[in-house]
């Protein structure tokens, strides 16, 4: 096709051109279109005959593409459409610019106290700390093997008769004092371990009566009396008692009365003072 000319003379021949392309389709006889195109020739019909054939170019391409003309079609408003169906979210938005720092707020009240912990794990060990300085020496503190406390003592041949009263009676020779605990100077037993006691006197009585008590800490806690009656041979007279001692307590043997002081010795018989710890107060002994 040949661009030549203004824009509708291009148009009649474009449409002429598909009119005459339309007219030599084969369906047409050939005797029956020189016949018509001869007569509409002579008749000066064929300008019209261009112009009807283009209008109907025109109008049919419209309605085959669905562009009518809003003036040749003017109906009635239509129903309005159900809604449409609800769209899928849009993507986030971007953040928005911080705002500018505002003024410091009043200070709030004081929470309740939480709840405590677990436990947590273990830490490791440390490393080992140096030496420190030695401490002072503490008190004496309780034993954890079985304490001792026993001793046993006589009178010598040599000692002096008879005794007043009040005096305490010394016991001079010592059979058994491990402990220390029996001082043969006083005649007194001082007490080191606290627990019960047990202590016995056995006296040999010749020549005169006796009469004796056992002490504890200046206070008569039993007494003994023997009467002398002319026996040709002496007699014996013997005693004990259990008592309760803490440290420091004393006990020995003390003259009743001044004519009652008929102990005797010799090489046959002996009088004696013995006494031992029979259990200790201390929780941790055996």
């Amino acid at each position: 096709m040949r661009k030549h000319g203004s824009g509708s003379s291009m148009m009649v021949e474009v449409h002429q051109r598909s009119w005459e392309d339309r007219w030599m389709e084969p369906s047409l006889g050939k005797s029956w279109k020189k016949s018509l195109y001869g007569a509409m020739t002579s008749l000066g019909l064929l300008p019209l005959l261009c112009s009807i054939i283009v209008l109907q170019v025109c109008f049919s391409s419209q309605l085959e593409d669905n562009k009518i003309p809003p003036s040749l079609c003017t109906g009635h408003p239509g129903t309005p459409g159900s809604p449409g169906n609800h769209g899928n979210p849009g993507q986030p938005g971007r953040d928005g610019r911080d705002g500018r720092d505002a003024a410091p707020g009043e200070k709030g009240e004081k929470g309740e106290r939480g709840y405590p912990g677990e436990t947590g794990v273990r830490g490791l060990t440390g490393d080992k700390g140096y030496q420190g300085e030695k401490g002072e020496r503490g008190q004496p503190g309780e034993c954890a093997v079985a304490p001792k406390s026993a001793f046993s003592a006589k009178l010598s041949q040599s000692h002096t008769l008879p005794l007043n009263v009040g005096d305490a009676v010394l016991f001079d020779t010592v059979l058994f004092n491990e402990q220390g605990d029996y001082n043969t100077e006083t005649g007194r037993f001082t007490c080191k371990v606290p627990g019960v006691y047990y202590f016995a006197v056995h006296a040999t009585v010749y020549r005169a009566s006796l009469q004796f008590d056992l002490m504890k800490n200046g206070h008569a806690v039993a007494s003994y009396f023997q009467f002398y009656g002319n026996w040709p041979k002496p007699a014996s007279l013997s005693g004990g008692s259990l008592l309760h001692l803490i440290p420091g307590d004393q006990v020995w043997v003390q003259m009743a009365l001044s004519e009652y002081n008929g102990f005797y010795c010799s090489t046959k018989t002996d009088s004696t003072f013995t006494g031992f710890l029979v259990y200790s107060d201390w929780k941790n002994s055996a």
